[in-house]
C-alpha cells in the first residue's frame, strides 16, 4: 500500500487535505493510500483510527472522545474510473486547482467533503468552540462498488465492539445548485430484477414445432408495466418501475429463438417493501409459466429498502446550520438513487449534506474552492450546534 503523505500543517483549510485525496486514485477496490491521509490528518487532531479490512476493501472508523452522543460522519474515500484519461482537461489524478475550482475524481463525490468536515473541527478547536462529545467518522473503500465488503460490514464490525452511532451525517454530494439547497433525509427502495424465458428454437415456417419465449416475455413485461404502483408517500415521489433492457440475440429474420431476457429495475416509497415487490413479480413468473412449454425465472435483489429519518431535533440542526450560513433554508429531500445511507439507517437517524453533484462520474470532476469553503462552515456550525442542543 502506498503510504507516502503530504504534510499539511494548516488542518482548517480543506483544499490542501481534499488534494491529498485526490491525488490517491483510489478506484474501487483500490485505496491506494486515501486513507492513509485521513489517519494522518485525524491523529493530529486526537481522533484514535481503527482499520478494518474485508475482502478487497479498506474501511476506517475514528473516533474522538468516548462520552455523551456520539455524531457520526460517514463517506468514501473510494471513486469511480476516470474512464479516458486523456479527455480531461487536467489529469484526473494530479488535483489541480485553476478558475477558482478543484479539479480531479472525487473532488465532488466525495473527497471534498470529507476535508470539509476535518477542516470544520480543526476550526472549531482552533477557536476552542465546544464540539459534541464524540465525533466519530465511519469511512469505506466500497460505496462506489458491489458495497458487500465496505459500511455494511464496517457497521457490524464496530457495533460489535460496542461502539453506538447516535446520529449520522453522510457527505453525499446532494446539493443540487448551491450548497445545502437540499437535504437528503431519506432514500428510495431500489429493487433490481432479470427476467428469463427459455423457449425452444426453430424455423419461423413452422411453429408448431418451436416454442417461442418472446410473446411470453412481452406480455410477462406488460403486465409488470400495466400496474401503478402508487402515487407517491410523504417526502417520496411515486415509486417507478424501469425495463432496462430487452435482449433476444437473434439476428435471423427466420429463425424462432430459444431464450429472451429482460432487465428492470423498482424504485420505490415507503409504500412498499422489497420482499414484497419480489412476490408480485415473482406471481406474475408463475402465472407465465402456464400452458407454455418451457422455462421462465426470476432472478430478484433489492439492494436497499425505502427509508425516511423524522424532522426533528436532527433535522432542524441541519437545516439551521445552513441557513445560518447561507440565508437559505434547505429542502428536506429524498429523491434520487441509494447510498449507503440505506444501512446506516439501521443504526441511526442519518441525512445526507455535502457538495453539489453536477460533474460527479463525468470527465473534468471539479468542485468550486467557494463552495468547499462554504461547506466547511457549515459542517462547523452543524458541530456546534449539535453540541448546545443535543449533547447537552
Amino acid at each position: 500500500m502506498d503510504t507516502q503523505t503530504t504534510e499539511m500543517t494548516d488542518l482548517t483549510d480543506p483544499a490542501p487535505l481534499a488534494c491529498a485525496l485526490i491525488r490517491k486514485p483510489s478506484v474501487t477496490p483500490l485505496d491506494a493510500g486515501a486513507q492513509f491521509e485521513l489517519i494522518q490528518a485525524l491523529e493530529t487532531l486526537g481522533f484514535s483510527c481503527q482499520r478494518f479490512r474485508f475482502g478487497e476493501v479498506d474501511n476506517l472508523y475514528a473516533r474522538r472522545g468516548a462520552t455523551g452522543k456520539n455524531f457520526c460522519f460517514a463517506g468514501h474515500t473510494d471513486v469511480v474510473s476516470a474512464g479516458a484519461e486523456d479527455s480531461w482537461t487536467a489529469p484526473p489524478f494530479d488535483a489541480v486547482i485553476r478558475d477558482n475550482k478543484l479539479w480531479g475524481r472525487g473532488a465532488s463525490d466525495m473527497k471534498g467533503a470529507i476535508a470539509a468536515f476535518i477542516a470544520a473541527i480543526a476550526r472549531l478547536d482552533q477557536t476552542g468552540a465546544r464540539t459534541p462529545s464524540s465525533i466519530s467518522l465511519l469511512i469505506t473503500g466500497d460505496e462506489e462498488g458491489p458495497a458487500v465488503d465496505g459500511t455494511v460490514k464496517l457497521l457490524r464490525a464496530i457495533a460489535d465492539q460496542g461502539e453506538r452511532i447516535d446520529h449520522c451525517l453522510v457527505g453525499e454530494p446532494t446539493s443540487a445548485h448551491a450548497i445545502g439547497d437540499n437535504i437528503k433525509i431519506g432514500r428510495r427502495g431500489s429493487l433490481n430484477g432479470v427476467i428469463r424465458v427459455v423457449g425452444r428454437q426453430g424455423h419461423v415456417a413452422y411453429p408448431e414445432r418451436a416454442e417461442n419465449p418472446v410473446p411470453v416475455l412481452l406480455d410477462l413485461l406488460t403486465k409488470l408495466k400495466e400496474r401503478e404502483l402508487d402515487d407517491g408517500a410523504p417526502h417520496f415521489q411515486a415509486s417507478n418501475l424501469e425495463i432496462t433492457s430487452v435482449d433476444v440475440g437473434n439476428r435471423t429474420h427466420n429463425i424462432i429463438p430459444a431464450k429472451a431476457t429482460a432487465r428492470l429495475n423498482i424504485r420505490f416509497n415507503t409504500n412498499h417493501k422489497g420482499r414484497d415487490l419480489e412476490s408480485w413479480i415473482e406471481g406474475l413468473v408463475d402465472a407465465a409459466r402456464e400452458g407454455f412449454d418451457g422455462g421462465v425465472s426470476a432472478e430478484l435483489t433489492t439492494t436497499g429498502e425505502a427509508f425516511m429519518t423524522r424532522a426533528g431535533d436532527f433535522t432542524d440542526v441541519l437545516q439551521d446550520a445552513v441557513e445560518a450560513e447561507t440565508n437559505r433554508r434547505p429542502v428536506l429531500s429524498t429523491g434520487g438513487g441509494t447510498s449507503d445511507a440505506r444501512f446506516i439507517k439501521d443504526y441511526a437517524p442519518v441525512a445526507e449534506l455535502g457538495l453539489t453533484g453536477e460533474s460527479i462520474h463525468q470527465v473534468d470532476e471539479h468542485c468550486r474552492l467557494d463552495d468547499l469553503e462554504t461547506l466547511t462552515r457549515v459542517y462547523a456550525r452543524v458541530l456546534s450546534l449539535y453540541a448546545e442542543r443535543i449533547d447537552k
